[in-house]
Order: C-alpha cells, then structure tokens, then sequence
C-alpha cells in the first residue's frame, strides 16, 4: 500500500536520484528537458508516493505556454522498477491533474507513450497543433484538456517560469474581469 503526499523539499535528494535511475545521464539532453531549463516545477503540483516509509514514486508539473495559452507539462513521473504495476504512477499523475484542473489550468502536455498516459485521459496531439523546441517523435506529444480553452491551445510549447504559482492559473474573477473591460 503507498500513500500519495505533495512533495518537499527534503524529498529532492532521493527523487533525482530516482530520476537518474529511471532515465539515465542522457535525460537532460531531451527536448523536454529544455521547457525545465530555467522553469521551476509547480511545487502544489508535485507529488511523491511512499511505500514502507520509502520514496517509491514522483512526478511534476511545470509551467508552459502554447502560444500565448497557459498551461503545463507532466514530467518526469517515475516508479521504482520493483513498485510498478499497483496503480502508482496513475495515481500520482491523477493526483496533479486533479488538482491543476481545480486551479484553472486549460491543458497538460507530455512526451509519452499513448497507451500508458491515455488512461489518465492523455491523447496524441493533432498533428501540426503543438511545436516543441526540439526534435520530438510527433506520435508521442499527448496532450489532456482540463477545461474549456484548453481546446484552443496551440503554437509553440516554451517554458512559462512567471506562472510558478498555481494561482497563476485561476481564471480571472468578476472584479478583474471588469477592470479588464
């Protein structure tokens, strides 16, 4: 049985090293790895699962722009090869999804595999809808719409370090909706 908790700080330490295990010194030369560089991930939005009082699982979110759209990338997630097949990383992925959609995130990217992310609701994106900064295999960009807009996103995917925040995503309230008109 594992419990699902937000990540802190001091869990840093032993999730790099479960990263680095799980994809190897290779992965920082991936193109997703450029929407990190000089990003920070979401901290509402990370999560770790804990298994025998051990880290066992961890995934983040950060924060992206399609275009002039908001939004976020899921990545890396990663499970202890010996804690796989119990749900955990659906889990943890469900976890951050529930919680940006609460927020007012549009829409979640990843590079992935479809059968593995579409049962959280994951799909390939259209083709042509969503250009990365780098070489990406395009059957393997999926995208999730978390709500109403999401749908609209498009363009080019960079990093979006000033919505650190989660509140970053609410949707603007009837004050500022009104100021804004």
């Amino acid at each position: 049985m594992f419990t699902l908790t937000q990540e802190r700080l001091s869990d840093v330490p032993s999730i790099e090293r479960l990263y680095a295990a799980a994809f190897g010194p290779g992965r920082h030369a991936r193109t997703a790895a450029r929407l990190r560089e000089g990003n920070a991930p979401i901290p509402e939005l990370c999560f770790i699962a804990e298994e025998d009082g051990a880290l066992a699982g961890s995934v983040r979110f950060w924060p992206v722009r399609a275009g002039a759209t908001p939004g976020l990338m899921l990545g890396p997630l990663a499970v202890q090869p010996r804690r796989r097949r119990n749900g955990m990383g659906l889990a943890l992925i469900q976890a951050g999804l529930a919680r940006a959609g609460e927020a007012g995130a549009a829409f979640v990217v990843l590079v992935g595999d479809e059968p593995y992310y579409g049962r959280a609701g994951f799909s390939v994106a259209a083709p042509g809808r969503f250009q990365m900064p780098g070489p990406v295999d395009a059957e393997r960009l999926l995208v999730r719409e978390l709500h109403a807009g999401g749908g609209g996103a498009s363009g080019l995917i960079m990093p979006a370090p000033e919505l650190s925040n989660l509140s970053a995503f609410a949707p603007p309230g009837p004050q500022q909706r009104a100021a804004n008109q």
